[in-house]
């Protein structure tokens, strides 16, 4: 096994909804039991000493298109998850964060998410990033015009690097669940070097156990970032 250093792990959770469609639910019953896995996997990840972040994408800018009546319960579930995890942050050591445009949220979620981050901020065993209204394109973009409007005439890639949300911007490794294999508008300037995985599991199905065989897999990869070793 090769010394493969796992410090920054992102997830695309995906498959919720033909979870619960196999099941004959509707759609919220998947996103629910989706809750409670993004719940058992970072309590994993802050039991794991090597990661330091796992950032999962739980709203990307597109899922707006969704309908309506599942977009509002998306937004309930997140408030209801965020006040129920709260002693679950705490008591693991885990520091919550958001990354997104979430000025569009409800005044009162726009409110949990900045308590949630202000009482979980000294918490180190691990970051917790939730993507929330979130796209890589609207990221990369907008830190390259705070970089313009703070003057800069040359921008390059540490100027950009340091003007993105994301904290620890380099991932290790990205899991997609449900079988599709695309990235999906998520993280793109930090998923440059990072190695793929993509699991047939539906999210809502997936275990500590599949991460944990993942990372065993994932330590037996050598990391090139382009040259030859």
């Amino acid at each position: 096994m090769t010394n493969t250093p796992l410090k920054h792990l992102a997830v695309i959770m995906d498959g919720n909804g033909r979870w619960a469609k196999e099941r004959g639910f509707k759609r919220t019953k998947g996103h629910e039991v989706g809750a409670e896995t993004i719940r058992a996997i970072t309590t994993y990840c802050a039991q794991y000493s090597e990661i330091e972040t796992a950032t999962f994408y739980a709203f990307s800018t597109e899922n707006w298109k969704r309908p309506k009546l599942e977009v509002e319960f998306l937004m309930k579930l997140l408030d209801k998850y965020l006040q129920k995890e709260l002693s679950t942050y705490q008591q693991n050591g885990i520091r919550f964060q958001a990354i997104g445009n979430i000025d569009v949220f409800s005044k009162s979620l726009q409110t949990r998410i900045r308590k949630t981050e202000e009482l979980t901020q000294n918490n180190r065993n691990l970051t917790q990033v939730l993507a929330l209204n979130y796209g890589g394109r609207t990221e990369i973009i907008s830190a390259v015009n705070t970089l313009i409007a703070e003057g800069k005439k040359v921008i390059t890639e540490e100027d950009i690097s340091t003007h993105l949300q994301t904290p620890y911007t380099d991932i290790d490794l990205l899991i997609r669940t449900s079988g599709e294999e695309r990235i999906s508008n998520f993280l793109l300037w930090q998923l440059s070097y990072s190695e793929l995985y993509f699991s047939p599991t539906l999210w809502p199905d997936f275990t500590a156990k599949e991460l944990e065989d993942i990372i065993q897999q994932y330590k037996t990869r050598t990391r090139r970032f382009g040259g030859i070793k």
